[in-house]
């Protein structure tokens, strides 16, 4: 089950992959979730590298949360790496949602992003 589930998602992640890609004025925000923790990623895909990432694995994101895997720890999450990018003069983005559902953390991990400052 689990497996088949993996594989429906990397499915759908590919389908969005298709039309979506990062540039290096406008790089792509990448959501990555686990039971534990979520993950966010700026990337420009012309030279395929990470410009900011951010996590719950991290000290700074990770004070105050209980569990990383909810909405509260996405908040944090979309926060930090709005932030991140706006220090870096990154204000437009393109979101990727990774395959997964836009609902619940994915969201939260968006809107926390938008009101911070960043476009997409």
């Amino acid at each position: 089950m689990a497996q088949s589930k993996l594989k429906a998602r990397q499915r759908r992640h590919a389908r969005v992959r298709k039309n979506v890609s990062g540039t290096a004025d406008k790089p792509r925000l990448v959501v990555f979730k686990s039971l534990s923790h979520i993950y966010a990623q700026l990337i420009d895909d012309a030279t395929g590298k990470t410009l900011i990432a951010a996590s719950t694995t991290e000290k700074t994101v990770k004070t105050g949360l209980k569990h990383g895997g909810n909405v509260e720890a996405a908040k944090k999450v979309g926060a930090s790496i709005a932030e991140r990018a706006l220090g870096k003069n990154i204000k437009k983005v393109v979101f990727d949602r990774g395959g997964y559902q836009y609902h619940g953390c994915v969201k939260a991990l968006a809107d926390a992003a938008r009101e911070k400052g960043l476009d997409f």
